[in-house]
């Protein structure tokens, strides 16, 4: 009897990591600040962010020098005058690997204090809500990846219930 049980419930297991592998691909993107450059002085943030989209739920990784620099959200008026006095939130956690979190829709501003801003650390980026999935439109000639990825695991996991069954019950 207790075999029977641990058989159905690697069954279960199996058939719930089928459907997993079956779900479309989704997530947030965690975005390098400055790719291999990282926070750093004369880099240009602004072009750096200029042809990406930014998505509520995105996160920003800032990696700098622990010992010189920091990241400070600011406002928008603070962000032009590079004024660090009065952040709005200290993301600086002390490893120069900070991660800062892009979880509500509207324009975020980073600098650098410590004069560093005029050196071209400040960035400002915009959070969109991501946008709806658009149909894909039908393609008789499409190639059959996309129904291989759906029958061959149900069919492997169908197969685990049929052998589970037939075996103990």
């Amino acid at each position: 009897m207790e075999n029977t049980r641990t058989v159905a419930r690697m069954a279960v297991v199996l058939l719930g990591l089928a459907l997993a592998v079956m779900l479309p691909e989704a997530g947030a993107t965690r975005w390098t600040v400055g790719a291999n450059k990282g926070w750093s002085p004369n880099f240009n943030y602004t072009i750096w962010a200029q042809d990406k989209h930014f998505y509520n739920g995105d996160w920003l990784f800032f990696v700098y020098d622990r010992n010189q620099m920091n990241v400070l959200e600011v406002n928008s008026t603070d962000y032009e005058s590079c004024n660090s006095d009065h952040p709005l939130h200290n993301w600086t956690r002390g490893a120069g690997r900070d991660v800062v979190p892009l979880n509500v829709t509207r324009k975020y501003y980073f600098i650098s204090g410590k004069g560093f801003c005029f050196s071209g650390m400040k960035l400002a980026v915009k959070v969109e809500n991501l946008p709806p999935p658009t149909a894909a439109p039908i393609n008789s000639s499409a190639s059959p990846t996309y129904h291989a990825r759906i029958i061959v695991p149900a069919a492997f996991a169908i197969g685990t219930l049929w052998d589970a069954f037939i075996r103990f019950w």
